[in-house]
């Protein structure tokens, strides 16, 4: 599938699992590549659950970048096909592109691997795309970046 264009801004990411809503969610301890990011319920302290979502550079069609609304520096990454949040430069952060799917998009990650929530509090990984609901992505756009 084509990858689709997103308004640069802050966003809550919604999983599309059985259960109550579930967000990704930055946790608050880090292991060897960061923090673990995962699916959880939603959190009424927005630090962790507001991601910016900004193309790597104004084209047309480049990849995008995701990094915590409310820490600058802390973006995703990933290692080991396995998500997390760290504070690095801002060209080692993972880059993205998005696909549209039936119920909602598809986060594809620049080797080709598709973002998947197993289940609420799983750490996201990366897998080889398929037609899975837990592959199944809903972004919810809260503000401009501007406003951050």
């Amino acid at each position: 599938m084509p990858a689709i264009p997103v308004k640069p801004g802050v966003y809550k990411i919604h999983a599309h699992i059985i259960g109550p809503s579930t967000l990704v969610t930055a946790t608050e301890y880090a292991v060897k590549h960061g923090a673990p990011v995962i699916t959880d319920r939603l959190n009424p302290l927005p630090i962790e659950q507001e991601w910016l979502i900004e193309p790597t550079e104004p084209v047309p069609g480049a990849p995008y970048v995701i990094r915590l609304a409310h820490h600058e520096g802390a973006g995703l990454v990933i290692a080991e096909d396995k998500l997390y949040v760290n504070s690095v430069e801002r060209g080692e952060l993972a880059r993205f592109t998005f696909e549209r799917v039936i119920g909602g998009i598809k986060i594809i990650s620049d080797k080709g691997l598709a973002l998947r929530s197993g289940h609420r509090g799983a750490q996201l990984t990366f897998v080889p795309p398929a037609p899975e609901f837990q592959e199944t992505w809903t972004l919810e756009y809260i503000r401009p970046a501007a406003e951050d």
